[in-house]
């Protein structure tokens, strides 16, 4: 990829990944793997710092719904996008991460502090 130089810039001091993909191209479903290696796996990140999105298009075949992902995007947070439908669903699946990533922040500063206290 082209942008493969600006990655470390982009890595650096993120807390969280949010991947997008269209589950209809399989070779989105090869990328997805290559993003989660290089962004969540080597950073180190946790898994719970990742959010996968299976984005679908109006119109788009409903038989995508049930996506089965290999190991280890199997661990991850899986949502499943349609705004002509769900939009507000989707808007709760995001709130609920943003949450968990700012628990982790907080807790991690926690211990900072204790640590430089200690």
């Amino acid at each position: 990829s082209r942008f493969e130089t600006c990655w470390p810039a982009l890595m650096k001091d993120s807390h969280g990944v949010i991947i997008i993909f269209n589950p209809e191209l399989p070779s989105h479903l090869k990328e997805i793997e290559m993003w989660y290696s290089c962004f969540v796996q080597q950073q180190p990140l946790l898994d719970s710092q990742c959010l996968l999105i299976a984005h679908h298009k109006p119109g788009s075949a409903e038989d995508t719904e049930n996506l089965s992902l290999a190991h280890p995007l199997n661990k991850l947070k899986l949502i499943h996008s349609n705004l002509e439908e769900d939009p507000e669903d989707v808007r709760m699946e995001f709130m609920k991460y943003f949450r968990s990533i700012i628990n982790l922040i907080n807790e991690s500063r926690e211990r900072e502090e204790m640590s430089i206290i200690s």
